[in-house]
C-alpha cells in the first residue's frame, strides 16, 4: 500500500513547477514533500500557518507540525503566521497548486472529501478554501476504497466544492477533468484500459 502511495506522490510532484507555492493535504499528499523532482524549488504552504515547509525527517522538531499534525522541517527563510494570514493567502489566490486526497470525485470535477455521513469527523479543514482559492487542484488518491470506485459519474457523499478538480492521479494513471468528462491521459504499465474502466464508476 505504501509503495502505491509513494508512486502516486512522485507522479503528482511532476505537475509542480519551479517557484510554485503549493499546499499539500493531509494523508497521501504529504508524501509529495519527500518526493519532489531534483532541480526544482517549491514553496510548501500549510494552512495552519507555515510557508517554507520542508521534508519530514527523523530529527524534525516535534513542535513544528503540518496541518495533519505530522512533524515537519522548515527550510531556511521559512515563516510562521496565524491562521487568518494563512487563509488570506489561500483565499487571495496566492497558492499555485493544491494536492489533496478525496473520498469521491466525479466527471464534473466535483469533490467530496470531508465527511462520510454517520462517521466522526474532526472538521472540514481547509479543503473548501483551498480548492476554490488555488490556481490548480490535483487530487492524489488510491483509485478505489475497498474495491468500490472513488471516481464516479456523480458524487454520492456531501460535496466539498463543485467544478474544482483539474486533475486526478491514482496508482492506475493520470486523468484530466474536461468539459466533456474525465480523460485518461496516462496509464501505469501494471494496468490496462479495461482495468481502469472496471475500477471507475
Amino acid at each position: 500500500m505504501e509503495k502505491l502511495k509513494t508512486r502516486i506522490a512522485k507522479r503528482a510532484a511532476k505537475e509542480l513547477n519551479d517557484g510554485d507555492v503549493v499546499n499539500l493535504g493531509i494523508g497521501l499528499p504529504t508524501l509529495v514533500a519527500n518526493n519532489l523532482p531534483e532541480g526544482i524549488s517549491i514553496i510548501l504552504q500549510s494552512e495552519n500557518g507555515i510557508m517554507g515547509m520542508g521534508e519530514k525527517k527523523d530529527e524534525t522538531d516535534p513542535n513544528i507540525v503540518n496541518a495533519g499534525a505530522q512533524p515537519v522541517s522548515i527550510l531556511p527563510g521559512g515563516q510562521f503566521f496565524d491562521s487568518a494570514t494563512s487563509f488570506a493567502l489561500i483565499r487571495g489566490g496566492h497558492v499555485d497548486a493544491t494536492i489533496l486526497g478525496a473520498l469521491q470525485v466525479d466527471e464534473h470535477g466535483n469533490l467530496s472529501n470531508w465527511i462520510i455521513p454517520g462517521k466522526m469527523v474532526p472538521g472540514m479543514g481547509g479543503a473548501m478554501d483551498l480548492v476554490t482559492g488555488a490556481k490548480k487542484v490535483i487530487v492524489a488518491m488510491l483509485h478505489t476504497q475497498k474495491g468500490a470506485p472513488k471516481i464516479l459519474k456523480e458524487c454520492t457523499l456531501p460535496y466539498t466544492a463543485l467544478h474544482c478538480v483539474d486533475m486526478i492521479i491514482t496508482e492506475m494513471g493520470v486523468m484530466r477533468v474536461t468539459e466533456k468528462g474525465i480523460v485518461l491521459e496516462e496509464i501505469h504499465p501494471d494496468y490496462s484500459v479495461e482495468d481502469v474502466q472496471n475500477a471507475t464508476g
